[in-house]
């Protein structure tokens, strides 16, 4: 997908978790492209997406409408996809990594890294970021060894917020979204450090750790606003344990 396609889907899913675009709302591909300033194809393509991960529905034949997302569905889902990548974590440990999955991985921190070296980000980092974190996470998955997780991550990945690829950005608050986002960074090396050992236990622990991050501290990065109750809760840190 282009960087284009990748902002259009970063900046509707914020629209959706700011409550720009309300639950209900029926969503119109020529509205969407003139606020957004773009043509009506990367528009398109990305309501299709937004609708595979079960932020939209669909309404008549090809149109989509916010959905109405419960605080419990967005939770278990995301407590599942923690079990699941932390068991993938745990396998690829216990058998040890191959010498182009180390490399990959090593790739993406390095990457991370200069990412966040300036001290600041843009919107264009966050789509970088949103590559590279794709690439660390499915690595980890491919080569665990067992299909059947891998298989089990694509079903949960329909539910809202539940997969690796629904980063959402405010663009109104870059210094707290760099915080959020190096804070990923720090957790990925802490994973990498402990498939590199072998320590299988340590880095299920910290991959399921990982998952849960958006809900765990979201209070600590900042809150926001929005008519979906469900989202309203992810915002202010209250769906944590």
């Amino acid at each position: 997908m282009s960087k284009q396609g990748q902002r259009v889907i970063l900046s509707l899913r914020q629209m959706i978790v700011n409550g720009d675009l309300a639950a209900g709302e029926r969503l119109r591909e020529e509205s969407l492209a003139e606020r957004l300033g773009v043509s009506r194809t990367p528009i398109r393509v990305a309501l299709k997406l937004l609708a595979q991960e079960g932020l939209l529905q669909t309404v008549g034949a090809r149109g989509y409408a916010v959905r109405e997302i419960s605080s419990e569905e967005i939770r278990n889902a995301v407590d599942v996809r923690g079990v699941l990548e932390g068991m993938a974590a745990r396998l690829l440990a216990e058998a040890g990594m191959t010498e182009t999955v180390r490399e990959t991985l090593k790739k993406c921190l390095d990457q991370g890294d200069q990412l966040f070296s300036r001290g600041t980000i843009d919107e264009e980092d966050v789509v970088s970021f949103h590559d590279l974190n794709m690439t660390f996470h499915n690595t980890i998955i491919d080569n665990c060894g067992n299909s059947a997780v891998k298989n089990a991550i694509m079903l949960n990945d329909h539910i809202p917020f539940a997969s690796v690829s629904s980063i959402a950005i405010d663009s109104s608050a870059m210094d707290r979204e760099y915080l959020r986002l190096t804070f990923a960074n720090v957790q990925h090396h802490l994973v990498f450090d402990a498939l590199i050992n072998r320590q299988g236990t340590r880095a299920e622990a910290l991959m399921r750790e990982h998952a849960n991050a958006a809900l765990r501290y979201a209070d600590i990065f900042g809150v926001g606003g929005g008519d979906n109750a469900a989202i309203k809760m992810l915002r202010n840190g209250q769906l944590s344990d």
